[in-house]
């Protein structure tokens, strides 16, 4: 048997939200990298910006796998 991805989704989180807290972290990392470019803080900012985007693929990725799937039911 093939072995298949199978994508956790966060209903609660819209995929709008999600790029709204991605977009004000991107901000704040670019604020952080200038005043204070050595920071552990940035390094921390860097990862959750990372997990924030992989988050929203993951959903782009679920709703779009839904929807081919419906379309080659018809």
């Amino acid at each position: 048997m093939r072995a298949q991805r199978v994508w956790v989704v966060n209903g609660a989180a819209s995929v709008e939200q999600l790029q709204t807290r991605l977009d004000d972290l991107n901000k704040r990392l670019a604020q952080l990298e200038t005043q204070h470019p050595e920071s552990w803080k940035v390094e921390e900012l860097r990862s959750s910006a990372l997990s924030l985007s992989r988050e929203i693929d993951d959903i782009r990725c679920a709703e779009a796998t839904a929807a081919l799937s419906e379309l080659l039911r018809k």
